[in-house]
């Protein structure tokens, strides 16, 4: 992993702070926030490391679209969810952007586990993630045959996987400027 430097990591900071903000409040991320994450990392990188900066933030770019966007393809991940990860990875670059992706996987575990168990919904989870499981196994869309599977059900358990984002930033940052990593 290599460190961020701080011409990047002010601008990703701001970002990942204003989605994860809005995310809470209103249950999107504007499209304004994430478009001046991109450019910004676009540019930032290109700046501080020339062609290689462009090429690494494309990297990073490429690999959140890649994992991201088929979640929001099976519709259990919202498209905000996906523009904000593409631009934390066009900020972060690929190396970076793994280790964002690990501590938003364990963020948001811990943050599903406290929802569904708050909510009593743990047996309604267990027999969602079954169907998720078999529907995926046959290439068919979950959310065709069971609609509280999909991220735009209202009566869906959802969690502002914006805010997660940001939260994941955040220890991210602080952890390698504290050299953890």
């Amino acid at each position: 992993m290599h460190s961020i430097p701080l011409l990047l990591e002010i601008p990703l900071l701001a970002v990942v702070c204003i989605a994860g903000f809005s995310d809470i409040r209103t249950r999107r991320i504007p499209n304004w926030v994430v478009l001046a994450g991109l450019l910004l990392g676009l540019a930032g990188n290109t700046v501080l490391y020339g062609w290689a900066g462009l090429g690494r933030a494309g990297l990073g770019l490429g690999l959140a679209l890649l994992v991201y966007l088929p979640l929001h393809m099976v519709r259990g991940m919202g498209a905000g969810d996906v523009k904000l990860m593409v631009a934390v990875g066009a900020i972060a670059g690929p190396a970076n952007w793994l280790g964002v992706l690990v501590l938003t996987g364990l963020l948001g575990g811990v943050c599903a586990l406290i929802l569904v168990t708050s909510q009593g919904a743990g047996q309604r989870t267990l027999y969602n993630l079954c169907h998720i499981l078999e529907e995926l196994a046959h290439l068919r869309a979950p959310y065709h045959r069971h609609q509280e599977i999909d991220v735009r059900n209202p009566g869906a358990l959802r969690l502002p996987h914006g805010a997660i984002i940001a939260l994941a930033v955040i220890a991210f940052v602080g952890a390698s400027s504290a050299r953890i990593f």
